[in-house]
């Protein structure tokens, strides 16, 4: 395919970048502008390029060679493998430019002459000098929430204003091109990507998020970026949010807090919801009591093979809470009535659907105690080969189990989720 010389920048995410050999490096992720001074166009700087271990790197733009419609090709393979760190100077196109308020005063386009217009996309286009400017702004007439979407108008950059340092750091920008973006990544990617925002960017995406959602995503930040996140929402919000988390991240999260701001989200949660935190933060966080979770698949006896399988298909369950369930005499909220015992995901699985769960359990697999320390709770999934145990205590009451999920976020060091594979 021909190279092109201009391109609209919503065009570049996602596109695989290219080494000269056609190897991949990994895929599109922004693109680097700086806004200079005057009327000049903005200067694309670089591409923020994901790799395939999910680090993010900065590649100027003088490494590409030629930009298709299905990829970009870089003049060498060598690149920084640093991870891309935003500079005060720089703006990001599809994180920070698109979705913003600007003023439009082209002769030619009546109809958005001193009204506000979003931005929807901004074109390149590559100069004598090899640079590459922003020449054109895609924009929209701003409507309200009931009004008709309006049609998209091509403006020239010398008939645009609005998209300055100072603008771009107000609030109440849209973030509608970032969600679509976002649509079809694990959490664990968003949150990653969420790190690279500024925090302004990052609050406006966060309060556009549903509650669920974002709540799968604080889960895979670093603490100190869930506290600061938590608290640019507002203690409403976050409320919501930490009711929609799972008990034992909110635990860790509250535990990181001093302890009359715990209290105070604690006595604003829906107190079922507290009920289960509570009880974690009553365990040291690195003992089998301080790692579980309290909500595992527990069942009666007289629960069916098929209905065991369908608890275990729920897909708000980890692979490891999903592998093991529990039986226990009720209740079967935890904590329960006497445990029993527990079975393997794989027996549930060679069993008929109509046989009992109280027919096959596995009363003889050891149990964990909740004062139990995180060496021990290590060796135990070492010894059986299990990805989940459970935890019973001195009366034989289910408190919940933990996950090897649990285990390995308390070995690795505290700022694992901050560092890149390539750095250790």
């Amino acid at each position: 395919m021909a190279a092109v010389s201009k391109v609209f920048v919503a065009r570049l995410a996602g596109l695989v970048v290219l080494g000269p050999d056609g190897e991949s490096i990994g895929r599109v992720r922004d693109v680097v502008l700086t806004i200079r001074v005057g009327r000049q166009p903005p200067r694309a700087l670089g591409l923020v390029v994901e790799l395939p271990t999910r680090k993010r790197i900065f590649v100027p733009m003088l490494r590409v060679t030629a930009i298709e419609p299905g990829a970009v090709t870089l003049v060498t393979g060598n690149v920084s493998l640093r991870r891309f760190t935003q500079r005060p100077s720089e703006v990001l196109a599809l994180g920070q430019v698109l979705d913003s308020r600007v003023r439009v005063d082209d002769p030619e386009l009546p109809d958005l002459m001193g009204v506000d217009a979003v931005v929807v996309d901004l074109g390149l286009e590559l100069m004598r000098t090899r640079d590459w400017v922003v020449a054109r702004v895609a924009v929209r007439r701003h409507r309200g929430r009931l009004a008709r979407r309006s049609p998209i108008n091509i403006v020239e950059w010398p008939h645009v204003h609005g998209l300055t340092q100072q603008a771009l750091s107000m609030p109440g920008q849209g973030v509608a091109q970032l969600l679509l973006q976002f649509e079809d990544m694990r959490p664990a990617d968003v949150a990653n990507a969420l790190r690279d925002l500024p925090i302004k960017r990052r609050t406006e995406v966060a309060a556009a998020l549903d509650d669920e959602r974002l709540a799968d995503i604080v889960q895979e930040l670093p603490a100190d970026d869930q506290t600061d996140l938590l608290t640019q929402l507002g203690l409403d919000r976050a409320v919501a949010v930490l009711e929609a988390m799972d008990p034992d991240d909110v635990a860790d999260l509250l535990g990181e807090l001093p302890a009359t701001d715990a209290e105070s989200f604690l006595q604003r949660m829906d107190p079922e919801d507290s009920e289960s935190v509570r009880r974690l933060l009553e365990h040291s966080p690195d003992t089998a009591g301080g790692l579980m979770t309290p909500e595992p698949v527990v069942l009666t006896p007289a629960t069916t093979v098929a209905e065991a399988l369908a608890r275990a298909r729920n897909p708000d369950l980890s692979p490891a809470l999903a592998s093991m369930v529990f039986v226990v005499r009720p209740p079967t909220a935890t904590p329960t009535g006497k445990y029993l015992g527990c079975v393997h995901l794989q027996r549930l699985l060679r069993e008929p659907p109509a046989s009992l769960v109280g027919g096959v359990v596995d009363d003889d697999l050891p149990r964990l105690a909740p004062d139990d320390a995180l060496t021990t709770v290590t060796r135990y999934f070492a010894t059986y080969n299990l990805v989940c145990g459970p935890v019973v205590d001195d009366e034989g009451h289910l408190l919940g189990a933990v996950s090897v999920d649990d285990v390995l976020d308390h070995l690795l060091p505290e700022d694992w989720r901050e560092e890149d594979i390539e750095d250790e």
